[in-house]
Order: C-alpha cells, then structure tokens, then sequence
C-alpha cells in the first residue's frame, strides 16, 4: 500500500499576556520553566523530523510560528495543544494547512 506524503501546516502564538511580547522583565519563572520546555518540544520534533522551521520576529509585533509536518490535521492540531507553550497556557495558538514552497538550502 502506497504512504501518503505528510501535510504541512502552521501555527502562529498569540501571547495570552500581551507583556510577554515586549517586556522581558514581565516573564514569571514559570514563565521561564514553559518557555524552556517550549524550546526543549520543538528541538526534539526538529531533531525527529517534525518541525520544518520554528522561530519568532524580534520587534515585539510580528508572529512567532512553528512550521511543521503531520499525517493529518488532528495529529496537527495535537502537537501544537501538546506545545508547552499553548499546554501551559501562556500562549494560544492558530493551526493552518500550509504549504513550503521554497527552502534556501544550508
């Protein structure tokens, strides 16, 4: 029987405190613990092939995503509740299908 490709997809943070974006002094040390672990998911999902990319804008207004690859939008939908991030509650999360269409080799 013949694999399906896996989809792509996306998902953008919205800081449930806004201060998180643009205040660093505002970060709790939880907030801190959930921002490692957040970092430690997404290093490991890369590492196994998961994450395409992941990153954030630095001026405070613009998105942070993680661009990833998934059999079906619920195992999507899944990795994303499961970030710590969203899990932990200190961000929320929009899932889209998304397709890569170019990648500057390294």
């Amino acid at each position: 029987m013949e694999q399906m490709a896996r989809q792509q997809f996306i998902y953008a943070f919205g800081a449930v405190r806004p201060e998180l974006v643009t205040n660093p002094d505002a970060w709790t040390e939880s907030d801190i613990q959930t921002a490692q672990e957040h970092f430690a998911y997404l290093q490991r999902a890369t590492v196994e092939g998961t994450v395409i990319l992941a990153g954030r804008s630095t001026d405070g207004q613009g998105p942070a995503v993680v661009i990833l690859e998934a059999d079906t939008e619920a195992d999507a939908r899944r990795f994303m509740e499961d970030d710590p991030f969203v899990a932990n509650g200190l961000m929320r999360a929009t899932l889209h299908p998304f397709r890569v269409a170019l990648v500057r080799k390294q």
